[in-house]
């Protein structure tokens, strides 16, 4: 009886802690062709090749197979429908765009709540009451329609916007007449990768040629050209302003200083370097001239000072400079500088009444300094904390700006900011069903394999206990010289809130500190990335915030790569991994629309050494037979055309087959999405609902 006894309290005490049985998984059948590549005279197999075909019947029909298995599985979790409701709770609170103004118009963006799609608001004076502008949610019911980009004529006559479908990188761009709110015949496609920059009762923008039917979300990208349109006029009849024809796989953007005298265009073939060239559009027949040749720095033209043009480049400056330029005479010797390299890295400048705004990054975290337009330091623009400004703006001539701020435990805050005087005001605020004060954010240092010292944020509720068995989320990115600084997610709270330590280290490849920090993550120096990443996960490890039990980590596209290439080299490491839209076929990623422009980063298949190094790490090709992987959930969209979603679907085909472990490998494949961008309300909901069920279910978490 005794026994009896004991049996019980134990059961009791099981029960209690969250035992649970495990949900099994029984994988479709993938069929396997008989591909295989010659590689400098290594054969690479790729029997998953026919997945590439994304209009195909066949890989409809796996997406429908994999969806199926997913879902079954993500039902199957007890506590899935109260994170959907707490999520769906936390989520609605009014969110607020940064204000911008042109003619005698402001504008920003706003969402209620669990609006699908954020609207668009405009008023005369900031104290006036806001009137809706365009409201994206009436253009299609499920939100799939999202706005990519709006300009305002410099006047406030016209409105021009873009818009995505399902979130694919195609846009169309539309016109509005702002005053009568009248949408007007103007309809522009094969729109891709562009600005709008308007020039009196027209805008220069971007465009591919019309690619073959069902190609569009897989063709490469190639020929992309300027146009000036006019508005009113047909498509058709735009002015073809730029191109080159010797060079197919170059991208070009235009954009009008906003007095509108000079004319930019940028030339790139990759995701860093440029040329730039220019006109002086007082001068009808001038042609275009060199001001810096491609493609080893970067060029951005901030505005121009009469006749000389301000710009923010990496010329022999890692970290940034700012010079005058004379078009006349454009050369490095001919130059002014006006604010010189410093120790930390120049992020943005910004022009506003009379003063030049420098935006920087001091360790991951946002410094900005005020200058006069002769470049003489003026004083440090005050910034309500350690966090990231974003989102400036502001005019030549205006006193008033806005920035917007945010840190890892507020919610981006908007701010009013009066240039004379240098002070900063709230100008909108969220409230949200969140207490900051509850939760540490802290930055440590490690060092990676090679001794580097690699900078980390922390993020976890107040008296947590260094024991190894906190739950814990390791988030990366490290490439193409984007910086990870501190930002709020309101669906990162449900994690915190239940436990969760949240780590984001500045891994190379980012621009953190620098481009040298930058290219320390590129080409054959790619590796320093991933065990960059291995380091912050041992580190965590060693300092006891957690255990590989307990470890998840998480990132998108690059960073999908990144979770990829980890997760095949450390599975021991980690016990959940989430590739999200990820880069996991390295020998054939150039061959799909954009891709071919990320070769800066990566290298390429097409030489020796690019396969070389590819091939050391292409999480595809590095998966291995018989290996126990951690418990896998990886997302991909039907209309990514930017990371085609056959990566996703080959290294998850092989994953299934290869993992010898009892851990799921499971896909969750959204339809009538994309890379991310645009996703509406609703479907973030989902796709975190689920992100969040399968990390807290496979850490063993109880969701409070």
């Amino acid at each position: 009886m005794k026994k009896y006894f004991i049996f019980i309290s134990i059961l009791a005490l099981l029960i209690g802690n969250g035992c649970k049985q495990k949900i099994t998984v029984k994988y479709p059948a993938t069929k396997k062709v008989d591909t295989v590549n010659n590689y400098f005279g290594t054969k690479i197999a790729d029997p998953y090749r026919w997945l590439e075909n994304d209009t195909s019947k066949a890989t409809a029909e796996w997406v429908k197979a994999e969806n199926a298995v997913t879902f079954d599985y993500l039902s199957k979790i007890p506590f899935r429908e109260k994170i959907r409701e707490r999520l769906t709770k936390i989520w609605n609170y009014p969110k607020y765009g940064v204000p911008f103004k042109e003619g005698p118009y402001y504008f920003f963006f706003k969402n209620n709540g669990l609006q699908n799609q954020s609207v668009l608001y405009y008023r005369k004076g900031l104290e006036d009451t806001a009137n809706v502008l365009l409201d994206p949610n009436k253009l299609a019911t499920d939100g799939t329609l999202a706005l990519t980009s709006v300009k305002v004529s410099h006047d406030g006559k016209y409105l021009a916007f873009s818009i995505a479908k399902s979130g694919s990188d195609w846009n169309e761009i539309f016109v509005m007449e702002i005053e009568s709110g009248k949408i007007l015949p103007d309809n522009l496609k094969w729109v891709k990768f562009s600005r709008i920059s308007w020039k009196g009762d027209g805008f220069y923008y971007s465009r591919y040629p019309e690619p073959a039917p069902d190609e569009e979300l897989v063709t490469k990208n190639e020929f992309q050209k300027v146009y000036f349109h006019k508005v009113g006029d047909d498509q058709k009849n735009d002015l073809l302003v730029y191109e080159n024809k010797k060079f197919p796989l170059r991208n070009f953007s235009a954009s009008v200083t906003e007095d509108e005298r000079f004319l930019l265009v940028y030339e790139s073939e990759s995701t860093s370097g440029n040329a730039l060239f220019y006109k002086d559009l007082k001068k009808s027949t001038m042609p275009f001239k060199l001001l810096a040749e491609g493609f080893e720095f970067e060029y951005s033209v901030v505005d121009n000072i009469e006749d000389k043009l301000l710009v923010e480049t990496n010329y022999k400056a890692p970290k940034k400079m700012l010079v005058l330029m004379d078009p006349e005479n454009p050369g490095p010797d001919h130059w002014k500088t006006m604010i010189p390299e410093r120790e930390d890295v120049l992020e943005s400048v910004e022009v506003a009444r009379d003063r030049i705004i420098s935006l920087y990054m001091q360790n991951a975290i946002n410094k900005a300094y005020v200058y006069d337009l002769k470049g003489q330091f003026l004083q440090e623009l005050n910034l309500p904390g350690l966090g990231t400004l974003s989102g400036f703006s502001g005019k030549k001539g205006e006193n008033i700006a806005f920035y917007g701020f945010t840190t890892f435990r507020f919610p981006t805050t908007v701010f009013k900011y009066e240039v004379s005087t240098n002070q900063s005001t709230v100008y909108t605020r969220p409230e949200i069903d969140f207490d900051p004060d509850q939760y540490e954010a802290k930055q440590v240092t490690y060092s990676s394999k090679d001794k580097t010292s690699i900078t980390m944020f922390l993020v976890y509720k107040k008296g947590l206990k260094l024991d190894g068995q906190n739950p814990t989320l390791l988030y990366g990115y490290g490439g193409f010289n984007i910086s990870m600084t501190p930002n709020f997610s309101i669906s990162r709270t449900l994690f915190l809130a239940n436990g969760g330590v949240y780590a984001v280290p500045n891994l190379r490849g980012g621009g953190e500190y620098g481009e040298s920090w930058h290219k320390a993550g590129t080409k054959e120096r790619k590796q320093n990335v991933f065990d960059d990443f291995i380091a912050a996960a041992e580190y965590l490890i060693s300092e006891k915030y957690t255990s590989p039990e307990h470890l998840a980590i998480l990132g998108g596209s690059n960073g999908g790569l990144l979770v990829g290439a980890c997760m095949t080299q450390r599975p021991d490491l980690f016990k959940v991994c989430i590739p999200q839209v990820g880069v996991m076929d390295m020998l054939r990623y150039h061959k799909f629309t954009i891709g071919w422009a990320w070769k800066s980063d990566y290298g390429s298949s097409e030489t020796k050494e690019g396969f070389d190094w590819l091939i050391k790490y292409s999480p595809l090709h590095n998966l291995k037979k018989g290996v126990s992987y951690p418990a896998t959930m990886a997302f991909t969209a039907d209309h990514d055309d930017r990371v085609v979603p056959a990566h996703t679907f080959k290294f998850m085909a092989t994953l299934q087959e290869d993992n010898a472990g009892p851990n799921p490998m499971i896909v969750r494949i959204e339809t009538k999405a994309g890379h991310g961008a645009g996703t509406p309300t609703s479907k973030l909901i989902e796709e975190t609902t689920d992100l969040w069920s399968f990390v807290f279910y496979n850490l063993g978490m109880k969701v409070k």
